[in-house]
């Protein structure tokens, strides 16, 4: 009896794995090539086990996915599918289980070593261009790549291993820190850039108005400064500019002349006694050179002589030419710089 109890269950043990068996592999076979004329309907057409589980699992990946290429709200996501229950072959032993996925604590972890080794600053290792707004994916591994850079890379290479550290059957995690830090550094672009212009606009209204401290650059500030002046000076007259310049010359003679008769009433205030002790201070002096155009004061060419209320003697020419250009109302003395009377020697 003992022998015939061990027997039912052993064969109900090898009924019951190759029932595991069967199952585990209905599941994990595609199925492909199904005819379109089959009903759709009854129990000869009953989809495989889990297969409406999973195909409801991609159509919410897929949603899921549209919703960050749109822009409306970047929240990282796990890019490989949602793993399925486990067959009664895995649970019996009979066929290994799927290695366990990583938690959210172990994604953190692994985006913390990504972020510390510099991974999303750097390029892409396969097409060797910066990740800017292009997808981009995490590994378990804490590589990064380029989403479409991963996929060809599997799809060429015919198995899922890292590009980087061959590590196989990883993770992929859809990130959007390189976006996050070109975003950054466009920004810190355009802000420098609005700076820089600020500062040039700055600087071009203080160099209008104030001078700078360099004796070149300060000489160049003053003369365009007059050079405006006198544009707009110009601009300014109505009338002819030669006529302008010779009613200048008439208004510049009248001056002088006005001078000039001043200083002959101021000449003539002086009394006798005065001036014999200027001609006397003159020839105890004993200059015989006139100090402006530094010729003998007697000299052939008959020009007269001049003696000032200072004791100072010049040629009569070289005096009112002095007074011609003199800047002064008053003009005075060229020697002492004192005002004067003037008599002819």
């Amino acid at each position: 009896m003992r022998r015939g109890l061990t027997s039912k269950a052993d064969s109900g043990r090898l009924t019951l794995a190759a029932v595991a068996l069967q199952d585990h592999i209905t599941r994990s076979v595609p199925v492909r090539n199904i005819p379109r004329n089959l009903p759709t309907s009854g129990s000869s057409c009953v989809a495989p086990h889990g297969f409406k589980r999973h195909q409801k699992q991609i159509s919410r990946q897929k949603v899921r996915v549209a919703e960050g290429t749109h822009g409306q709200v970047e929240e990282e996501y796990v890019l490989d599918q949602a793993p399925v229950h486990l067959t009664l072959a895995q649970k019996m032993g009979l066929v290994p289980a799927p290695s366990r996925r990583l938690t959210t604590e172990e994604w953190t972890e692994v985006k913390a070593r990504s972020v510390q080794e510099g991974d999303s600053i750097q390029p892409c290792v396969i097409c060797r261009e910066e990740f800017r707004l292009q997808p981009q994916v995490l590994l378990s591994c804490s590589h990064v790549f380029h989403k479409v850079c991963l996929k060809s890379f599997e799809k060429f290479s015919g198995r899922k291993s890292c590009p980087m550290c061959r590590k196989e059957q990883y993770e992929t995690r859809v990130i959007y820190d390189g976006a996050q830090l070109y975003r950054e550094k466009c920004a810190r672009r355009i802000q420098a850039l609005w700076r820089g212009y600020v500062a040039r606009k700055w600087y071009r209204n203080i160099r209008k108005q104030v001078p700078p401290k360099d004796p070149l650059l300060r000489r160049r500030f003053f003369e365009k400064k007059f050079q405006e002046m006198n544009d707009s000076l110009v601009q300014s007259c109505s009338t002819d500019i030669e006529a302008f310049l010779n009613e200048i010359d008439r208004s510049v003679a009248v001056s002088h002349d006005i001078l000039r008769r001043f200083n002959s009433n101021y000449a003539c205030e002086m009394e006798d006694k005065d001036w014999l002790e200027a001609q006397e201070k003159a020839i105890q002096r004993g200059v015989q050179d006139c100090p402006i155009c530094l010729n003998h004061l007697n000299s052939k060419e008959g020009r007269k002589v001049l003696l000032l209320s200072c004791s100072h003697v010049f040629h009569e020419p070289c005096l009112q030419a002095f007074e011609f250009f003199c800047q002064e109302v008053k003009p005075t003395c060229p020697l002492c710089r004192s005002r004067y009377a003037k008599m002819l020697v």
